[in-house]
């Protein structure tokens, strides 16, 4: 199952690289105030009709697809839940630090997860089976946290659109070395592969931005956690999270 997602989702990084290095592309604002761009659009219809003809009768929920109630949703065992472009912003500041992102939700648990990275061709996957991989170039090698401890000289990672007074509230326990700042899930796959050591963010995210860095980070002996330290669970009947921590380490309450 792994490698038919990274292949769908390398090919709707290629559909949204097209709308990227066009000269000028149109953006809209969607009722939340984000922002939405033809390669979002592209991206999601792709993925949408590649999942369903791959993975007949295991139903998608996806950022921008049409929203699915929740009495229906309520009972789903099984699901992919997707992000067909993460960090549009970052999209449309042309930085290169957005992402497409897969993952399989079972049971309210994601336990597969595939990020892949268009403009630099990175591919992060991962499964509780299997553990955690980077891919670039067709080379692929096996990722694992950090071994820090959180009294340890930490890196951390922060969001280039959003932290504040709160997250600086939360470092303040720790000894920080370097701060450097990521968009979209690149942040967590910094985590994943032991190039940060926490990643804290106090503001609300939805489902399907970190569903697949969650299966990833876990693959890869890491911890994610709402920012109270208790598990993070998916389809809830809002699709939410209110903060949460992804780290190398336990966090003590």
């Amino acid at each position: 199952m792994l490698e038919k997602l990274i292949s769908i989702a390398e090919a709707a990084g290629a559909l949204i690289l097209d709308v990227y290095n066009k000269e000028d592309f149109g953006v809209k604002i969607k009722d939340d105030n984000s922002p939405l761009t033809e390669a979002d659009k592209k991206s999601h219809n792709y993925i949408i009709k590649e999942l369903a003809k791959n993975f007949r009768g295991i139903p998608v929920l996806s950022e921008e697809g049409e929203g699915i109630d929740y009495k229906e949703r309520r009972y789903w065992k099984e699901y992919f839940l997707v992000d067909p472009l993460d960090g549009t912003k970052e999209f449309i500041n042309r930085n290169g630090d957005f992402t497409v992102n897969i993952a399989l939700i079972k049971d309210q648990k994601p336990v597969a997860g595939v990020i892949y990275v268009p403009v630099t061709g990175e591919t992060f996957f991962g499964s509780i089976d299997a553990g955690s991989f980077k891919r670039i170039k067709g080379s692929t090698k096996e990722i694992r946290v950090s071994r820090k401890k959180p009294d340890d000289e930490l890196t951390v990672v922060q969001s280039k659109s959003h932290s504040g007074e709160e997250e600086e509230e939360f470092y303040s326990r720790f000894k920080i070395k370097e701060k450097t700042s990521r968009g979209s899930s690149l942040k967590i796959c910094m985590v994943a592969e032991g190039k940060a050591d926490i990643y804290f963010r106090s503001g609300p995210t939805w489902e399907w931005d970190t569903a697949a860095g969650h299966a990833i980070l876990s693959a890869a002996g890491g911890f994610f956690v709402n920012k109270d330290g208790s598990p993070v669970i998916y389809n809830k009947e809002v699709p939410k999270n209110w903060g949460f921590i992804a780290s190398g380490f336990k966090i003590k309450k």
